[in-house]
């Protein structure tokens, strides 16, 4: 029997049995209060994980959806956002923006690097500005910004702050409400180990004023739609929803629920410490700013002589393992490791055993075993620590 690949990247993640299980269950009519009971367990429990006292909306669509459902219901054309552009996903972000006829201020970085509030602060300080659009963790890269400084710079001007949370909610700290998070658009597929397929997203008190007075063009992703649904006595989706995945991502609400917060917190920073000192001890770069943030992806720098891209595919190949390859100006310079997700040590482990295997194959001098060692270390250590 051929064996299934094992999936290390920064999305999709690896799914628990019990989500496809649940996912393999019947399905509830989704006009009635079954669907209703299923879609408010979802909502409550997305909730709380975006900490906020705002709506949540759900949609059958990928993360793009839920961007484009931020901008084509908070902006009408002509409004001008600023946006920071440090990775593949912030330009994305603009150019959803560009498509909607918004006048779109970017802020260019070199990838990896973190955005800058100031920056964004001088920029917005330009000419009278509707929103900023902004990345929490910039998969591309693996770096995590500064949310809660740029929702100061945002509250500051009256600007609105929508910010893409897909690769870093239930991975990295995060407090929606708090930071001044007017709109969080998020994804099934990530940290919390759901199939692909669902968005959703945040809506503030503000947001809904905004969206009221937007003119930009919706339907599918009109908000105003969801929102009369959601408020029938027994609430459903205005257009036919993807009702197995709904089930999958109950389960996966009620696993992260039963692990808590802070384990599941304290697990990802475990994880990423250890994948980072294993790379480290192959004498390998690691790759973007503020690494220590950094607990959802691992972007490596592909050593001299070597195509990041080949060394991926090679990986895959011998050991049916998939990491990412790089995106854009990093594409064949860098390789990403995600560890978001249901990962536990000995997928972090195996993962590096395959990467030193595959660099010595590649030529690459490599000293068996020290990927490995220098893991388990920080596995050791943190078992250790009160």
């Amino acid at each position: 029997m051929e064996r299934p690949e094992i999936l290390m990247t920064p999305g999709p993640t690896q799914v628990p049995p019990e989500v496809l299980q649940a996912q393999g269950g019947p399905l509830v009519y989704h006009r009635g209060p079954g669907y209703g009971r299923l879609l408010r367990e979802v909502t409550t429990g997305l909730k709380a994980m975006l900490k906020t006292e705002g709506d949540v909306l759900v949609f059958t669509a990928s993360g793009t959806g839920g961007l484009e459902s931020a901008v084509s219901n908070l902006f009408s054309p002509g409004d001008r956002v600023v946006v920071p552009v440090a990775g593949y996903f912030g330009d994305r972000f603009a150019r959803i923006a560009e498509a909607f006829h918004l006048d779109v201020r970017r802020i260019e970085y070199d990838w990896g690097r973190a955005t800058v509030p100031e920056d964004i602060a001088a920029a917005v300080a330009e000419a009278p500005t509707k929103g900023v659009l902004a990345q929490h963790s910039e998969t591309s890269t693996g770096v995590v910004h500064d949310i809660e400084a740029i929702g100061h710079v945002t509250r500051e001007a009256d600007a609105l702050l929508v910010v893409d949370v897909i690769s870093s909610v239930g991975a990295v700290p995060y407090e929606g409400d708090a930071w001044g998070v007017d709109v969080a658009v998020g994804g099934s597929q990530k940290a919390l180990g759901a199939t692909p397929g669902l968005s959703f997203v945040s809506v503030s008190d503000a947001a809904w004023a905004a969206s009221r007075e937007a003119t930009s063009p919706r339907f599918y992703f009109d908000w105003a739609a969801y929102k009369h649904s959601y408020d029938l006595p027994d609430p459903e989706s205005p257009w036919t929803p993807a009702i197995s995945l709904l089930l999958g991502l109950r389960e996966a609400l009620r696993l992260y629920q039963e692990e808590g917060e802070e384990a599941v917190l304290a697990r990802h920073r475990v994880l990423s410490r250890a994948t980072k000192e294993g790379v480290r001890a192959l004498g390998l770069d690691l790759d973007g700013e503020h690494l220590d943030r950094a607990w959802a992806v691992t972007a490596v720098r592909a050593p001299e002589g070597i195509d990041g891209n080949e060394l991926v595919a090679k990986v895959r190949a011998d050991h049916g393992i998939v990491l990412a390859p790089g995106q854009g100006p990093l594409k064949g310079k860098v390789f990403r490791i995600g560890h978001l997700g249901q990962y536990d040590r000995f997928d972090i482990i195996r993962c590096l055993a395959a990467l030193e295997l595959t660099l010595e194959a590649m030529g690459y001098p490599v000293k068996r075993g020290a990927a490995v060692a220098a893991a388990e270390d920080v596995f050791a250590s943190a078992s250790a620590a009160p």
